[in-house]
């Protein structure tokens, strides 16, 4: 509760970065290259994600930018960097179903618009 209302008093955008595995489950895929980070956190830091276009992961209701200069763009879409389509659905059902449950122990102090705006959605 507190964290939300000084990102909201404060007018402050909150960033999610992918510093891990990409391109599939461990085994398959790999980490994230480090200088993709970095730029990514540049990019932050300079403002360049002010102002572009964003496309929403729905499942867990995230605008993900479409371009960051010096990343190939499918880096930023997960599912474009796994080979296997399916196996990256069943993942990503699997990370889903594991959010929710966790996330029952708080539902009784969170507000019920945070829930479901905060998802997971799963409809696939």
């Amino acid at each position: 509760k507190m964290l939300a209302e000084k990102v909201e008093k404060h007018n402050t955008n909150v960033w999610l970065v992918n510093t891990g595995w990409t391109g599939g489950s461990f085994g398959n895929g790999s980490r994230m290259r480090l200088s993709y980070t970095r730029r990514m956190i540049d990019a932050i830091h300079q403002g360049e994600l002010d102002n572009t276009e964003y496309k929403t992961f729905d499942v867990f209701n995230l605008d993900v930018p479409t371009h960051i200069e010096g990343i190939p763009d499918d880096i930023l879409w997960p599912e474009n960097t796994w080979d296997d389509k399916d196996a990256f659905k069943t993942q990503l059902r699997k990370l889903a179903e594991q959010f929710q449950q966790n996330f029952k122990k708080y539902e009784d102090e969170t507000p019920k618009e945070v829930i479901e705006k905060g998802g997971p959605t799963i409809d696939f």
